[in-house]
């Protein structure tokens, strides 16, 4: 899992910790990058359901879109293909049957379909 860790911590702090074995806790994870948030166990169960509530307010398909397109940007180094990868993904979403939904609902200020199923 080496060149994982190296590309979310960086190569001197996955070198500390692979040659040490040293523990850390939470707070340092999330500090090293390889956690968004970091809570004390009393708060944890609020706050899973906090997030869990904010991404059901996203549509389903946007969210399944922008995962593949993340997971393809990689390094994040522009290039054409990037460039043009990422406004085909768009507007597809734009098009989609839930994209237009998604701007209806904007335009008529009512909440959108995937919404009012959670």
């Amino acid at each position: 899992i080496s060149p994982y860790v190296v590309q979310a911590i960086g190569e001197r702090a996955a070198r500390r910790y692979a040659l040490s074995a040293e523990r850390f806790n939470g707070e340092r994870a999330r500090e090293l990058g390889l956690l968004a948030e970091c809570y004390p166990a009393a708060e944890l169960e609020s706050e899973v359901e906090q997030w869990v509530a904010t991404l059901l307010l996203n549509s389903p398909q946007a969210m399944r879109e922008t995962k593949a397109l993340l997971h393809g940007v990689g390094s994040g180094v522009l290039s054409d293909a990037l460039r043009q990868r990422t406004e085909s993904v768009i507007a597809g979403i734009r098009i989609s049957e839930e994209g237009q939904e998604g701007l209806n609902a904007f335009l008529e200020k009512r909440t959108p379909a995937w919404q009012a199923q959670s």
